[in-house]
């Protein structure tokens, strides 16, 4: 029985992608990188901070990292007053509360824009556990995350499911041992289900959502090729 979801926020809650890829672009335009949307899907999205910038900028010392990460997530906020939920997310959200499934945020964000973004989409009080990577042992694509979130819901693994928008984030709930369905919100449902992600959907209005979920007597998650 499904007692449990686990939602990514980035690109699973709301569709951020579009403003962090901005905001890098205008930082590393300092440095005369010019990046396109294909390095940002390979070599910035789902990562944390100091581990994208230990890849592209090296030559960054440990103060220098911290200041570039803290101009480029107060951009990503001045950039982002008015986010809206990922379609279908309310109704989401009244069906898990109908049907008593309990609901954890695990996210890879710093905890300072969690916290912007949950406010901007009037949702502070929608998850009973908050996990913030940065906070934990290790980040996602590790499943330390998503096994710590399941842990403070008191929930068993089999019984929960993850939604995810990134390969570092389906890596890190599959590894958990979530079944796991991809949002491709910010990147190819292919590839989503070439790295485990039982079925990769739009948003959260998809029938393949809604039947699986009413189907809550056994959690299966049977691939969807299609």
């Amino acid at each position: 029985m499904l007692t449990a979801i686990l939602f990514d926020l980035d690109g699973t809650l709301v569709n951020t992608d579009p403003i962090h890829f901005l905001a890098w672009q205008k930082m590393l335009s300092r440095y005369d990188m010019d990046i396109d949307e294909n390095f940002y899907q390979k070599k910035i999205s789902g990562r944390l901070n100091p581990e994208i910038l230990a890849d592209i900028l090296p030559q960054l010392s440990p103060q220098e990292v911290r200041e570039f990460a803290e101009e480029k997530e107060a951009m990503f906020r001045d950039m982002a007053p008015s986010l809206q939920r990922l379609p279908g997310l309310t109704e989401l959200l009244t069906w898990t509360d109908t049907h008593q499934v309990k609901r954890a945020l695990v996210t890879n964000a710093p905890r300072q824009n969690a916290e912007f973004m949950l406010n901007v989409l009037g949702l502070n009080d929608a998850f009973e556990v908050v996990v913030i990577a940065e906070d934990e042992a290790a980040a996602k694509p590790d499943p330390t995350p998503y096994r710590v979130g399941v842990q403070r819901l008191g929930v068993s693994i089999e019984n929960a499911v993850a939604l995810e928008d990134s390969p570092s984030g389906i890596r890190s709930a599959v590894g958990a041992g979530l079944k796991t369905i991809g949002i491709a919100s910010t990147h190819d449902p292919e590839k989503l289900r070439e790295i485990g992600a039982c079925m990769a959907i739009p948003d959260f209005t998809d029938l393949r959502l809604w039947t699986f979920l009413n189907q809550i007597e056994e959690v299966e998650c049977i691939k969807v090729t299609s």
